[in-house]
């Protein structure tokens, strides 16, 4: 069987990273597209054998290079995101509105098999996010211009590689206390990298056409549990303290000046909208690819980077 050509843009991060390696075993070759080839080469380059994986340094609006990339590929796989705002260029607007469009009305020029986006779950209902509204209406862009495009809404993302659990055990090993904003309400249903890089693999694989599919966990816990989930699994006792609002958006205000922000007030206004099934859509189950993976069984597997001893520790603490 000849191998499929797959173009992906955003393939150094944990999701772009899994799928390489997902997609190269099973003989599709992939062209992966990135802004600076000298930091982010030796990453992508071990993800698969040797004439499976080429690796392009590109402008993501240099149209005229991404033409040349789409004439020789056969599936287009969108991953990247922002989760704040940078200088030169780096805004929601440009990032998940603009480009996306731009992508799916040139998959379509060139009648490409397939465009699949990675978006994210709960966009619909946060209305006031400028993260959300840059998601959604560049969703409606990419339907517009390639209309058997899939999207998929993923919940919350999480692995060894993630900057979600590794983030929240770093700051629970530093910190005496820990916020709780929304008094830890929100709920979540996290879904593991590979389980979600599993859903794109069939989506592709078994020409599945959705228009959206929301890809979510085996479980829906809410953020407070989470936190207490990771307490546990580090061996951690820590104050965990409800925030008012008010002070919430001041801390937020002050925290999103740094270069990478731990929160930000338009990732506030997200955290009161729960990030679950809606019952709108298809799941991932639904298309024959449940979730298999738990939270707590799969962040065991590498917590203890984060115990006192590491792997050798063996305290043990509960949490209230």
């Amino acid at each position: 069987m000849k191998a499929k050509n797959c173009l992906i843009f955003g393939g150094s991060g944990q999701i772009g990273r899994n799928l390489i390696r997902k997609l190269t075993k099973n003989n599709y070759r992939v062209t992966v597209v990135t802004r600076n080839i000298h930091q982010k080469s030796y990453i992508i380059k071990t993800q698969a054998n040797a004439g499976y994986i080429n690796i392009v340094e590109a402008n993501i609006f240099d149209e005229n290079k991404i033409r040349q990339l789409l004439k020789n590929s056969d599936i287009c796989i969108n991953l990247i995101g922002i989760l704040f705002e940078k200088k030169k260029g780096n805004t929601f607007k440009n990032i998940h509105t603009i480009f996306p469009s731009l992508l799916a009305s040139l998959c379509k020029e060139y009648k490409l098999k397939h465009f699949i986006h990675l978006s994210a779950l709960g966009i619909n209902d946060s209305i006031d996010s400028i993260y959300a509204k840059s998601k959604l209406e560049g969703e409606n862009n990419v339907l517009k211009n390639f209309p058997l495009a899939t999207i998929l809404r993923p919940s919350v993302v999480f692995s060894v590689d993630d900057n979600f659990t590794t983030n929240f055990m770093t700051l629970l090993n530093r910190l005496p206390f820990f916020p709780l904003y929304y008094k830890g309400e929100t709920k979540f249903a996290p879904i593991h990298c590979s389980d979600l890089t599993d859903t794109i693999y069939h989506v592709i694989s078994k020409n599945i056409y959705s228009n959206i599919i929301e890809c979510i966990g085996p479980e829906e816990i809410t953020f407070k549990q989470i936190i207490q989930k990771l307490l546990q699994l580090i061996n951690k006792k820590r104050i965990l303290l409800p925030i008012p609002l008010p002070f919430a958006e001041f801390s937020a205000r002050l925290l999103e000046k740094m270069p990478s922000p731990l929160l930000t007030r338009d990732q506030l206004k997200l955290l009161k909208y729960d990030n679950i099934q809606t019952g709108k859509y298809k799941t991932n189950s639904d298309i024959g690819v449940p979730s298999m993976r738990f939270f707590d069984k799969e962040v065991k597997k590498y917590c203890y980077m984060w115990k006192d001893g590491g792997q050798f520790s063996t305290e043990k603490y509960s949490t209230e």
